[in-house]
C-alpha cells in the first residue's frame, strides 16, 4: 500500500471568538407593498431629531460608552456612518453634531464576526520580513469568520514560522475596524475601494459583505503574493462572492493591506467557486485554476486578470476519497520540480479529504504526479463541528523544503501542520 505522507501536528488553534466584533453600516426598509410612502430611514431620523436635548444626550452617551469598549474613535465612526446615509435624509445639513452622531448610530450594528466559526485559511509570506530570528518567516492569514445569520467575512491574523521548529500566530488586536467604504456606480458590478487607515494592526481589518452579490458573504479567500514581471509584488484574493441564491468569483487587490479594491471577475469560468491564481506569469500570461464545474480543477490562462473563459480539465476524480469531487486548496506554489497544487477530494458520507498534485513548471497543463492517498483527512479527535468530517485549507506556504499547512477543521476552527516537501513528492505517483 502506497505511504501517506507525514505530518507533524502543532498545538496552535484558533478558535471563534464572539467578542470580537465590528461596526458595520445597517439600515432598515420596508418590504414590497409597504414600501408606498416615506422611507423608514428618513422615519426614524424625524423621530431622532424630535427628542429633547436631554434625552438625545442620554442615547447618545449610552452607545458612544457601549462601543468605547471594543472599538476606536466611536465619535468620527458615527460621524462618517451619517454621511453615508446623509443623502437619503431630507435636509440632513440642517442637523447639530449631537444630531448627526445619534442618527449615524441608529444606521449601524454592531456584528460578531466570527461568532460561530473562524476556518479555511490560507497564508502568504508577510511585506515585512524584517527583525526575524535566523530562518523564520513571517506571515499573513485570511480566515474565513461566520457570524450571525451564517453571514462569512474575511479576518486576518499575522505569525511567524521557523521550519523544523515552531509555529507562532500573534495575539489579534482586541479592537477591530471596519474599512472605510468608497465605491464606483454600477451596484452589483461595482469596483469597490476599502481603505483601512484605521487599523493599526493586520489582525484589526474586516472584509465584510458590502454588494449584492456578497449580501450572504464573502467565503473561503485564497490569497496568493504575486510577484509580476518587473519584480513588483502585489496582494491578490480570490474569494466566492455568495448572495443567497448564486455564487461567484471576485478578486481583492492590495499591496500592503492597508487598502484594497473589490471587483468582479467575468467570463464563462468565473461563475463558481474555488479559483486559485498562479503567484506569477506562465509563458507571460496570468494562470488560475479553477472549479467551475463543480467537479474537477480545470487549468486556465488569460492575458486579462478580471476575465477567465473556458480552460481544460487537469485534475478529475481517481481515487475513492475524491469520487465526488476534487477541486484545489489554495494558490500552486513553486518549487524547483514544478507547482505543487494541494488539493481536496470529497468521498463518502461527504468527507473532505486535502491530497496534493504536481504540475508541470513551464507547461502547468501537464499533470506530472498525485498522491493516491490522503494528505491529510478528518481524525476522530478532530472530526465533529459545524460541517462534520472535513478538513480544508485555501493556501500553504512553502520555506525552503518544508511546508506549513494551515486546515480548516469541520469547518468551525483552524489547526496547523507541516511536512517536508520532499516527502509529500516521494508518495506520489
Amino acid at each position: 500500500m502506497t505511504e501517506r505522507a507525514k505530518l507533524t501536528f502543532h498545538d496552535v488553534t484558533l478558535r471563534p471568538d464572539p467578542s470580537r466584533t465590528v461596526v458595520r453600516p445597517f439600515e432598515p426598509g420596508y418590504p414590497a407593498g409597504f414600501d408606498q410612502g416615506e422611507t423608514r430611514t428618513q422615519e426614524v431620523v424625524d423621530m431622532i431629531v424630535a427628542l429633547d436635548a436631554p434625552e438625545l444626550q442620554r442615547q447618545l452617551d449610552g452607545i458612544t460608552h457601549s462601543l468605547d469598549e471594543n472599538h476606536r474613535d466611536v465619535d468620527a465612526l458615527l460621524r462618517r456612518r451619517f454621511d453615508e446615509v446623509a443623502g437619503r435624509i431630507t435636509r440632513a445639513d440642517r442637523f447639530e453634531d449631537d444630531q448627526r452622531r445619534l442618527i449615524g448610530a441608529y444606521f449601524s450594528q454592531e456584528y460578531a464576526y466570527e461568532a460561530a466559526a473562524l476556518f479555511n485559511p490560507s497564508a502568504v509570506l508577510h511585506p515585512d520580513q524584517s527583525g526575524l530570528p535566523d530562518g523564520a518567516v513571517r506571515f499573513v492569514m485570511a480566515l474565513r469568520g461566520i457570524g450571525e445569520g451564517h453571514v462569512s467575512s474575511v479576518t486576518f491574523r499575522t505569525g511567524a514560522w521557523t521550519p523544523g521548529g515552531a509555529i507562532a500566530v500573534d495575539d489579534p488586536s482586541p479592537v477591530s475596524v471596519a474599512p472605510i467604504i468608497e465605491r464606483t456606480d454600477g451596484d452589483d458590478n461595482a469596483v469597490v475601494h476599502l481603505r483601512c487607515g484605521g487599523s493599526r494592526s493586520i489582525s484589526e481589518t474586516v472584509i465584510f459583505p458590502i454588494l449584492p452579490s456578497q449580501r450572504q458573504g464573502v467565503e473561503d479567500m485564497r490569497l496568493v503574493r504575486f510577484v509580476d514581471d518587473d519584480g513588483s509584488v502585489t496582494y491578490y484574493g480570490t474569494y466566492t462572492a455568495f448572495s443567497g441564491s448564486e455564487a461567484r468569483s471576485e478578486l481583492l487587490t492590495g499591496v500592503d493591506f492597508q487598502s484594497f479594491q473589490m471587483r468582479k471577475l467575468t467570463g464563462d469560468a468565473s461563475g463558481g467557486k474555488g479559483m486559485a491564481l498562479f503567484p506569477r506569469r506562465v509563458g507571460g500570461r496570468y494562470a488560475m485554476l479553477g472549479r467551475h464545474d463543480s467537479k474537477n480543477v480545470w487549468m486556465l490562462f488569460s492575458d486579462d486578470i478580471l476575465h477567465w473563459e473556458g480552460g481544460t480539465k487537469l485534475v478529475t476524480p481517481r481515487y475513492p476519497w475524491e469520487f465526488v469531487q476534487v477541486g484545489n486548496c489554495g494558490s500552486p506554489i513553486e518549487i524547483d520540480e514544478g507547482w505543487l497544487v494541494l488539493t481536496h477530494g470529497v468521498g463518502t458520507v461527504r468527507n473532505y479529504c486535502i491530497g496534493a498534485c504536481l504540475l508541470d513548471k513551464d507547461d502547468p497543463s501537464k499533470l506530472l504526479a498525485r498522491t493516491p492517498r490522503p494528505v491529510l483527512a478528518p481524525s476522530p479527535h478532530e472530526r465533529d463541528g459545524y460541517v462534520p468530517n472535513v478538513v480544508y485549507s485555501c493556501g500553504a506556504m512553502v520555506h525552503g523544503r518544508d511546508l506549513m499547512l494551515p486546515y480548516a477543521v469541520a469547518d468551525s476552527f483552524t489547526a496547523f501542520a507541516t511536512a517536508s516537501v520532499d516527502d509529500l513528492l516521494s508518495v506520489m505517483e
